[in-house]
């Protein structure tokens, strides 16, 4: 049963134009192909960049933080209420105005007394400001790495500078060395994220947040095994571009760097909007839905690689229209509540006020420094 499905899975009619077989992409004549097994090393790649991020959030981004005179703020805690504890344990932790009142009469507090202390217990839970500028490092770290490592690796590649060279006797090309560890790198990370996801800061959009990281995934596997490996890179370091920007206008927000972090939050919104909603839907999709047909009779994964893009552009709408939100209030009002972040605020609220994006937009400060909630891709 497992060679009838490996055999349909890897069937030649789905990873590759027609009148090709693998066999037509075996190493010969000094060429290298690109070949699933090549993949595998993602993996532990992925549990090394775990490794590595722990070692630099203690090392790094603690003392970091401690120069940018980022600390924990102190909380109150809930007083003790076994009722209250286990509903909140068991059953709900945002309960209705009916459990209200209900879990009032049981505790003998009034209805403001108990909305209060679940409030209070649900803030208890929230991950601090020191843990979400540690987490920002982290990812600002790689970010740079990874598009620095991207425009190396393509800053002299024709395809780079002419779309129609992607296509070029595909899909015999060889892979090169750079590409390579530029996958390994780009996917050990993404899964990486896929992996501590539930450990690190949960925002509203966590669910887009996993989409996002599975399709990516997806996408580069795909790309990787139908060669589709030029303009894979390509769709790498255009999502790397902007997220340089996010990262580091995170850090100045928890760091409390007001005109820093709304300097470098513009010039985010502006990268964004230009690589994510033009480049890469009129150069990028363009060159993989228009060339494609000039070079061979279209197929399952043309279909395929296009839908994938597809998803990741309309994760970028709903990401962009949350940036134009927080632009309009940040240029016209007052911007005091994170899109993205949670709806409840306790009465010592932290005095951060920017957003998170796996993979796209961020909260800044207003010039009066409003009080606001940080909430993260």
């Amino acid at each position: 049963m497992l060679d009838t499905i490996a055999e349909w899975f890897w069937w030649d009619r789905l990873w590759l134009p027609f009148n090709l077989t693998w066999a037509d992409l075996e190493d010969k004549d000094g060429r290298v192909y690109a070949k699933v097994s090549d993949l595998y090393i993602t993996l532990p790649c992925s549990i090394g960049f775990l490794i590595i991020r722990y070692m630099f959030e203690r090392f790094v981004a603690t003392p970091l933080a401690a120069t940018f005179g980022v600390r924990e703020q102190n909380r109150h805690r809930v007083e003790y209420n076994s009722i209250l504890e286990r509903y909140y344990a068991s059953q709900c932790q945002s309960p209705g105005k009916a459990d209200i009142q209900g879990l009032s009469k049981k505790c003998g507090w009034s209805n403001r007394h108990v909305e209060r202390w679940f409030r209070r217990r649900r803030t208890q839970e929230r991950p601090g400001v020191l843990k979400k500028f540690r987490e920002a490092s982290w990812r600002f770290v790689f970010y740079i790495g990874a598009f620095i490592c991207g425009i190396v690796a393509l800053y002299d590649k024709p395809w780079f500078y002419n779309l129609r060279e992607v296509w070029t006797a595909y899909p015999k090309q060889s892979i090169m060395e750079s590409q390579y560890w530029y996958y390994v790198l780009e996917m050990s990370f993404y899964w990486s994220l896929l992996f501590s996801i539930t450990f690190d800061v949960k925002r509203k959009d966590f669910k887009e947040q996993v989409i996002h990281h599975l399709a990516t995934l997806t996408l580069l596997a795909f790309s990787w095994c139908a060669n589709y490996i030029r303009v894979g890179t390509l769709v790498m370091l255009v999502h790397d571009s902007s997220d340089v920007f996010l990262e580091s206008a995170k850090v100045f927000n928890y760091a409390k760097w007001g005109k820093t972090c709304n300097g470098l939050f513009v010039l985010f919104a502006v990268v964004f909007m230009v690589t994510r909603l033009i480049i890469f839907p009129f150069w990028i999709i363009h060159c993989t839905w228009v060339y494609p047909p000039d070079h061979y009779p279209v197929f399952f994964g043309y279909y395929f690689f296009n839908a994938m893009l597809g998803i990741l552009l309309m994760l970028h709408i709903f990401w962009a229209y949350l940036i134009v939100c927080m632009l309009k209030k940040f240029l016209f009002g007052s911007l005091t509540k994170d899109e993205r972040s949670d709806n409840e605020e306790d009465d010592d609220d932290e005095d951060n006020s920017m957003s998170e994006d796996h993979d796209a937009y961020l909260k800044v400060t207003n010039g009066c420094g409003a009080r606001s909630r940080v909430n993260h891709h």
